[in-house]
């Protein structure tokens, strides 16, 4: 049986669910986020069962994301579905509007452990399995810049395509191209939602894009010198690359 110790870190409010009642996240929950119209009144309900805990959404329409501490696993909890929490450390995100929430759950338990597996060097102009080039985390980066400085919980509005070519000072059009780029290779490997459909947006797609790279640790805060170094590089050469 698992210890029923649970701790909730959302934007450093630390949270202990009882082990004998229901702990509710949304705009009027025991984690309240009363400043989101596009949240359920009651979103994600957590409760302890069987010796585990448990996730719920009891939204209508909202997915959640569960996702171990190292991003090898990663699970959608659609609306009416119940996960239980598995690993030592859970990421637990959402998006509501646009608008993207961290929650970080710790039970204290390793029932299960994802194991990493050994990976040869890419070598200097691929970053990892997912084959992104250097200037793709870079714009990567610069949309999840404003979530990953929140130190991995919270809540961060995503930047326009305008503010994050302009954080890395390159041109509008070299922007748009690397995002492109970034979004085909993701539904290639299986993302959904990241392609131009009737009825959606460009700011949903960023949305998407933010909370899939940074629940599945594509980007991390550590990477954030980069765009530094990426602004600085374009201040010298002062001409698209």
């Amino acid at each position: 049986m698992t210890d029923p110790v649970l701790t909730l870190d959302f934007a450093g409010e630390i949270y202990h669910p009882a082990p004998d009642g229901v702990f509710v996240i949304g705009r009027a929950g025991d984690l309240e986020i009363d400043d989101n119209p596009y949240l359920h009144r009651s979103f994600l309900e957590i409760t302890f069962a069987d010796g585990l805990w448990w996730v719920a959404n009891v939204g209508a329409r909202l997915p959640a994301h569960l996702t171990d501490a190292h991003g090898l696993m990663r699970t959608t909890l659609a609306p009416g579905a119940r996960q239980p929490l598995v690993f030592p450390v859970t990421l637990l995100t959402f998006t509501a509007g646009s608008t993207t929430y961290e929650v970080l759950a710790e039970t204290g338990a390793a029932l299960y452990e994802p194991q990493r597996p050994d990976r040869a060097s890419t070598g200097d102009t691929t970053i990892g399995p997912t084959e992104f080039t250097l200037s793709q985390k870079v714009a990567l980066l610069a949309l999840a810049e404003p979530l990953l400085r929140r130190a991995g919980t919270g809540a961060s509005q995503v930047p326009s395509a305008v503010e994050a070519a302009a954080r890395l000072g390159w041109p509008q059009s070299r922007f748009n191209r690397k995002l492109d780029n970034i979004c085909e290779k993701l539904e290639r490997s299986g993302v959904r939602g990241l392609r131009g459909e009737v009825g959606s947006s460009a700011a949903n797609r960023r949305v998407l894009l933010v909370e899939y790279a940074v629940s599945t640790l594509l980007v991390t805060a550590g990477d954030l010198p980069m765009l530094d170094d990426e602004a600085a590089l374009a201040r010298r050469e002062g001409t698209p690359r």
